[in-house]
């Protein structure tokens, strides 16, 4: 049994991973396949948008343009409270008071601008008429108008929309200039009333603010009290803080002490004295006096050896020496009498000490004086802690007492200082003409409409709207359309053995009729004519494909056909022969589409006699084939019979094909399609197979599941799927993007302008 060819392995493995790709990433497909859709249909889409477009265009230049002015005004006081009319701010300003916490006084000016009383005022002063000659009503006006709040500011803007832009502006100026006056008038009556209530309160407010400032006075006199609150707030603080440094302290003094005695340990233990005594020799150490008559005595002792060694005990230099060591030991003693306390022994030895010992000695005077001074600090600590706990324990009963008076003073000079202000206020209010409201910004005339924006957004949502109803369109058209467009459906439909997948290119370009009635293929043989292009390689791999195919026996004649007319099936045959004897095989193709014949033109020959007569004359196959190339012979169709079907299926045709079979080493036979005749099904028969050529985007569903059926009802040997006249650009994941590294250069240059182009008529 045969093993299959290593290409035929590379093109089933290939189309086994496209699919598994294709399972294992569905979001992917879906995104190419709806691009691929747009791609299809944009004409479509496009024109429907643009007539979208058009009527939101239309719609919105017919529309009349409105124009808006807009004013802008500053509130500062509201009506008079029911104390003293108007609430001073620290920066001297003044806000509105609602008279509930609900309320909101922006608004409630907001109500007044729009009320029928102050809108009238303004229509009779300019004097608005409308299209009948009568003075605007009320309601026709305010429904133009438009006052809202300035967020975060005391400001409201005041709009109106017409389509007059001079009379916007004029409308907006006139209602805030009969706002001012009016709320000019208002204020002034406020103002004296407001003043007559205050005159009068103002002589018991004084008498109770002595009255609670005496009661105060009398009460720290008796106590000697100057800020109780300030100093119980003191108190605490210091005692908190008194309390910290006592913690600190004994920390530091217990530190201290462990230091001191890691000291004494080491002092002992490197001097091998107690500390009492290194200390005394420390001192002694340290003191000039001592360390003079030190220096001294040890010299004299020294030169007293030395000449020990050369003279007699007796001898007047021994003599004096000794006597010079007496008295200066003598002198030694009392120098040190002096340094050290009665109590001290004296220390044995020269009392000097090495720079370490030295150090150790002074730090060990350092940590003795700080270990005082600390425990001095930490006494006087604790007892000024016990002088503020006694204090801070009569302050609350005192406090408790200061409180209740300074808040009888303090309310007391509260209500007589807002009155007397209040009174100065109103007084400078009743002799200014000042209201709660002034104008920031006058209304000026808009140089261009105001609903531009929404003319904008209006043609953006058509926009939208179009570009929705355009991409339907692509949807409804691709549902509508039944056709096959890319090698997956194909293979999805047919469920047979890729043997090869052939680009599109310009020889399939369509040629129509002048009558219009027929539409024929232009048939090219690109193997003959460019033998080292990248079609040539395809058809090399469709035919070594075919010949590993069968693992039984030889497979020499082959029925070429398609489901439909122009999906290339001629071509397919005239190149897959070129290619088989390309490569010194003897092939014969044969043109037994009868109906509409084609090879004769792709080789240039006449088509007087052919197949049809080789089998009605019975006449000799040597004088109906014709040489066209090396190793390649063919097979015209001949006079154009009334019933090709009869001539085929007959056992004339059966003998030249077996007669053919022992001349040829393989017999190409090109078939009508399978949905206009039954050809190719009566010589799949006499044949060792059908192959089956597709062309997406030129058959549909239903006449490939119609082709489908005809050849499992039929029972011939279905050889394989040919995918014919793909377009690159419908193939995104396609490998012929890298056809170019199997092929010459010079050649595919030639041919790649033509591979790449696209052709309108292919969709």
């Amino acid at each position: 049994m045969r093993t299959k060819h290593p290409l035929l392995v590379v093109v089933m493995k290939y189309a086994d991973h496209k699919m598994v790709m294709d399972s294992r990433e569905p979001e992917e497909i879906d995104f190419q396949k709806g691009w691929l859709m747009l791609k299809r249909r944009w004409r479509s889409a496009a024109s429907i948008f643009g007539v979208v477009i058009m009527i939101t265009a239309f719609a919105v230049l017919k529309k009349e343009p409105s124009y808006t002015a807009s004013g802008k005004l500053l509130l500062k006081l509201d009506a008079t409270p029911s104390l003293t009319g108007i609430k001073t701010k620290e920066d001297g300003g003044s806000s509105f008071v609602p008279l509930s916490s609900t309320g909101n006084p922006l608004n409630t000016e907001a109500e007044v601008i729009l009320s029928d009383p102050l809108i009238r005022k303004t229509v009779g002063e300019l004097n608005l008429k409308d299209k009948q000659g009568k003075l605007r009503s009320e309601t026709e006006v305010k429904k133009r108008l438009q006052v809202k709040n300035v967020a975060g500011a005391d400001v409201m803007q005041i709009s109106y929309t017409g389509s007059d832009p001079q009379e916007s502006a004029a409308i907006v100026n006139k209602l805030l200039s009969i706002y001012i006056r009016n709320n000019i008038s208002n204020n002034r009556l406020q103002a004296v009333a407001a003043g007559k209530f205050i005159f009068s309160q103002l002589p018991e407010a004084e008498a109770a603010v002595n009255q609670a400032e005496a009661a105060l006075r009398k009460f720290k006199e008796i106590n000697q009290v100057v800020d109780l609150s300030q100093e119980a707030t003191s108190t605490v603080t210091d005692i908190k803080d008194l309390e910290n440094r006592i913690t600190q302290t004994q920390a530091e003094l217990a530190e201290l002490n462990k230091y001191y005695q890691v000291l004494q340990n080491q002092i002992q233990n490197q001097l091998g004295m107690s500390v009492r005594d290194a200390l005394a020799a420390s001192a002694l150490s340290q003191s000039v006096g001592v360390q003079d008559i030190l220096k001294k005595f040890q010299q004299v002792q020294s030169d007293l050896a030395v000449q020990q060694t050369r003279l007699s005990d007796e001898h007047p230099t021994i003599v004096s020496l000794k006597m010079q060591e007496a008295k200066l030991k003598r002198l030694l003693e009392e120098r040190v009498r002096a340094v050290i306390t009665p109590q001290q022994p004296i220390p044995k030895g020269n009392f000097q000490f090495e720079e370490p010992q030295q150090i150790l000695l002074e730090e060990l005077v350092k940590t003795q004086a700080k270990t005082l001074s600390l425990s001095s600090r930490l006494s006087s600590l604790n007892n000024a802690k016990s002088g503020y706990r006694r204090r801070a324990t009569i302050l609350p009963k005192l406090e408790k007492d200061q409180r209740q008076l300074q808040r009888k003073l303090d309310a007391a000079q509260s209500t007589y200082q807002l009155l007397l202000q209040k009174l100065q206020e109103v007084r400078v209010v009743e002799n200014q003409d000042i209201g709660n409201a002034r104008i920031i910004e006058a209304a000026s005339v808009p140089r261009s409409p105001s609903d531009i924006s929404k003319r904008v957004i209006f043609l953006g949502l058509g926009g939208l709207v179009g570009a929705l109803l355009g991409i339907a369109t692509v949807f409804v058209l691709e549902s509508t359309d039944k056709s096959i467009k890319t090698i997956k459906e194909t293979r999805k439909i047919f469920d047979y053995t890729l043997l090869g997948v052939i680009p599109y290119f310009e020889g399939f370009a369509k040629d129509n009729s002048r009558n219009g009635d027929t539409e024929r293929t232009a048939l090219k043989v690109y193997v003959r004519d460019n033998p080292r292009s990248f079609v040539s390689e395809v058809y090399s791999m469709i035919q070594a494909n075919l010949k590993f195919l069968s693992s039984d026996k030889d497979m020499k004649v082959i029925v070429v056909t398609s489901s439909v007319p122009q999906e290339g099936k001629s071509t397919v045959a005239a190149n897959l022969a070129t290619a088989m004897a390309q490569i010194g095989r003897r092939v014969l193709l044969v043109d037994a589409d009868m109906r509409h014949p084609s090879q004769h033109i792709a080789w240039d020959l006449t088509n007087e006699v052919g197949l049809s007569n080789a089998i009605v004359s019975r006449d000799e196959p040597r004088v109906v084939v014709k040489e066209v190339m090396s190793n390649l012979d063919v097979l015209c169709s001949g006079v154009i019979p009334p019933n090709p079907l009869a001539l085929l299926d007959s056992n004339r045709m059966a003998s030249l094909i077996k007669e053919f079979s022992d001349k040829y080493d393989f017999i190409i036979i090109d078939t009508p399609p399978l949905m206009l005749a039954a050809d190719a099904l009566i010589l799949g028969k006499m044949a060792d197979g059908i192959l089956l050529v597709s062309r997406p985007g030129l058959i549909n569903a239903t006449s490939a599941h119609t082709a489908k059926e005809a050849l499992h009802r039929s029972d011939v040997n279905i050889l394989g799927l040919v995918i014919n006249g793909v377009l690159p650009r419908n193939e995104p994941n396609s490998y012929f993007y890298y056809s170019n590294r199997y092929s010459m250069k010079e050649d595919f240059q030639l041919n790649q302008k033509s591979f790449f182009k696209t052709s309108d008529s292919i969709n």
